[in-house]
């Protein structure tokens, strides 16, 4: 039998050596961040979603396995464990085939084959089922079990309670269910139809008449009839053709030509109709489910990443709109590291004179401040408050710029406790304009202080199961904050949290020591921080830099245990650790290629990845991955829905990708849609295999109807077109 390191690597398509040193390292308490920048010899240099696949994959097969474990002892316990079910057992490939073979000595409820055996009909059901050439007729062999005092008074009554029995039996073989299980899944059909007889328009509306089979349905399709009926808006089901799911049950248990067969089939058709049918339909359902949520959560997950990775616009002293008509807009002016300098409130929707009054105070903040970015919440009042951001630009001149940023989630952040703690001296509403205003300065550092699914980039996340769906956006935040690294020295206690090695407790410990003793000059104070022992600081130093230290390497990614690597690396090639804080190292790869890089790793005493890892560090030390990406869009002027028409050419951002498509924002306060259809020449299975959340794309309108506020694009380029 394969063990789990042997169907790791045979799934994931690895050696065995490297799937085994992943197991041993996630055992010994390491994170994968840490696992996949630091032990690349060890892993062969999966990447952290290799990782990832590989540790929920080892999670599953030992549940697996523990669940063996657990049924077969059971089973054992009973005295029932032959060594053919013990191997059947040891070989199930699935939970739900484990299940299926434990079903017949599962602990039941009294049933109505519970019930017959208690009157003592066992050893006919198991005469008749044996369908043997010398059974009597089931009628005449029914004759002997009549047992008023034990309730069977009739014929009818015993044959009744033998083919509960046999329907029982029919319904708990592994094999039958196995069978039908995979019938079911490539023949049966989804369909759902309105619940009510004159149902009313709504978002249900496509799935009033609704039929796609099971194989093909897709996961959109699958949650959204399962919210409908959650709703009682639908009636959901699965159609299952029953003349062919009855033959294979026939095929297993009929003998042809046998005095009882006629008897069996009649109980295999009961077991089909009463037991199986019910059953596989909702472990259907369950599957279904299952699968569209693993799809959502991916596709949530592979949204996430982009809009956390979005390219910062640094160093800028930014304003942070936060629009509203009741309680009027409010206003925070953030310094280029983040820090309050300014607020207000001003009310541009109430009237002509007050947003007059409105563009006067805001033109004297920018004055006064020296800003240079806008960032507008694209919420309630979003339009006007553009429209008013674009006539003071107009007016105070200079290089302002704005854009509309996706402010979900803020207000969730600005009543949360940590926000109180951020800001004490603030009201809600004002804490979410400075929320605004740094989430164009660093997505990052201000995205991770919200719960990943208010950041508003998936699909039915509320009907998602939390744990997984937690789970797997943890899993990226922390992928993408230890991939971009944080300063020791300015990040927040919410950013440290997801470095790799610390937890929220630790992250605290390290702000207090921060204020307490002043900025870190070295990474090797860390261990003086309280509750950071070795093992945490070898978890997470690699990814903190300290751009104040003297020592260069302390603001690169290279972990502290290659410090003598690198020293040793730079030496080879004749450079010194000066060198790389002037920035005059341009020619190390040059060097390194003359000197042999095989070479160079083994006199370093590390292998090649680590090797080229240091060598890309070296280069440009506190160097930011995403300041490779392209750049937001900046706008300076407004533009509205009524301005569309077909075939006008547009830049937007992609603000979602969903399973039939990607929404684009192009700057009219209502994203249009990209159909999968629309989004390039050649047939994709997912609109992910084109794009990204916070790609930068061209696209051209195919249609714009304002009543409805919704817009159509193509990202395929018109013919006739120039360019």
């Amino acid at each position: 039998m394969e063990t789990i390191i042997q169907i790791l690597a045979r799934e994931l398509g690895r050696k065995e050596e490297h799937v085994q040193n992943v197991v041993n390292l996630i055992d010994e308490g390491n994170t994968i961040p840490f696992i996949a920048r630091y032990r690349k010899e060890m892993h062969g240099t999966m990447d952290d979603t290799a990782l990832r696949a590989l540790e929920d994959r080892l999670t599953y097969l030992r549940n697996l396995e523990k669940r063996r474990e657990e049924v077969k002892g059971t089973i054992d316990g009973q005295g029932k464990l032959t060594g053919e079910l013990a191997a059947a057992i040891d070989a199930a490939a699935t939970l739900a085939e484990v299940e299926d073979l434990y079903r017949p000595y599962k602990q039941k409820r009294r049933t109505r084959a519970t019930i017959a055996r208690e009157k003592g009909l066992e050893p006919l059901a198991d005469l008749l089922f044996a369908q043997g050439r010398d059974c009597p007729a089931p009628e005449a062999a029914a004759a002997g079990y009549i047992d008023p005092e034990k309730g069977v008074e009739t014929v009818e009554d015993a044959l009744r309670g033998a083919s509960d029995i046999v329907a029982e039996r029919i319904s708990d073989d592994a094999d039958i269910r196995k069978l039908l299980r995979a019938l079911w899944w490539s023949r049966a059909n989804l369909v759902s139809a309105a619940a009510a007889k004159e149902p009313e328009d709504s978002v249900y509306r496509l799935y009033y008449e609704f039929k796609t089979p099971v194989s093909r349905a897709q996961g959109h399709q699958v949650l959204a009839v399962n919210r409908g009926e959650r709703e009682e808006i639908l009636k959901v089901g699965v159609d299952m053709d029953r003349e062919s799911a009855l033959i294979p049950i026939r095929r297993a248990v009929l003998v042809p030509g046998a005095p009882s067969m006629a008897f069996v089939r009649a109980a295999a058709e009961d077991a089909y109709d009463r037991l199986i049918a019910p059953s596989v339909e909702r472990e259907i359902r369950a599957m279904l489910t299952e699968n569209a949520s693993e799809g959502a959560i991916r596709m949530f997950g592979l949204n996430l990443k982009p809009l956390l990775m979005q390219p910062p616009v640094k160093g800028r002293v930014t304003m942070g709109l936060d629009p509203g008509y009741r309680n009027g807009c409010k206003v925070a002016v953030v310094d280029g590291t983040g820090k309050v300098l300014d607020t207000a409130v001003v009310y541009p929707t109430f009237s002509k004179a007050r947003q007059e009054e409105a563009i006067a105070v805001l033109g004297r903040l920018i004055q006064k401040h020296a800003v240079e970015h806008i960032a507008i919440g694209n919420g309630t009042a979003s339009r006007e408050t553009e429209q008013m951001a674009v006539e003071l630009i107009r007016r105070v001149g200079g290089d302002v710029s704005y854009m509309i940023v996706n402010e979900a989630g803020a207000s969730v952040y600005s009543a949360s406790k940590l926000a109180a703690e951020e800001f004490p001296e603030y009201d809600v509403n004002l804490r979410s304009a400075v929320s605004i205003a740094r989430r164009l300065q660093d997505p990052l550092a201000e995205l991770v202080k919200i719960d990943p699914k208010s950041i508003g980039v998936g699909q039915y996340q509320h009907d998602m199961p939390q744990a997984r769906l937690d789970e797997t956006l943890s899993g990226v935040v922390e992928d993408c904050v230890n991939s971009v690294g944080a300063d020791l020295n300015t990040a927040s206690a919410p950013l440290l949290t997801h470095i790799s090695g610390l937890n929220a407790a630790v992250a605290k410990n390290i702000v207090k020591f921060r204020e307490e003793n002043g900025v870190f000059t070295t990474r090797k104070q860390l261990l003086k921080v309280p509750k950071l022992g070795p093992k945490a600081f070898e978890q997470c130093a690699g990814f903190l830099r300290v751009p104040e230290s003297k020592n260069v390497l302390d603001n690169t990614g290279v972990h502290p245990e290659s410090y003598d690597a690198a020293k040793k690396l730079l030496e080879l090639c004749s450079y010194s650790l000066d060198d790389v804080k002037k920035g005059s190292i341009g020619e190390l790869n040059q060097r390194l290629r003359e000197f042999g890089e095989e070479k160079a790793a083994s006199e370093c005493g590390v292998g090649l990845p680590t090797l080229r890892d240091v060598v890309k560090e070296l280069l440009k030390p506190g160097r930011d991955p995403r300041d490779e990406l392209p750049k937001p869009i900046l706008r300076t002027d407004v533009m509205e829905m009524k301005d569309l028409k077909p075939g006008m050419e547009l830049s937007g951002t992609v603000r979602n990708v969903i399973d039939f498509g990607v929404f684009v924002d192009i700057g009219v306060h209502q994203d249009g849609l990209v159909h999968i259809s629309q989004l390039c020449d050649r047939r994709v299975r997912h609109p992910s295999e084109v794009c990204a959340v916070g790609d930068i794309v061209t696209v051209w309108v195919l249609e714009a109807d304002e009543k409805k506020k919704r817009i159509s694009l193509t990202m395929k380029k018109p013919k006739g077109t120039q360019g």
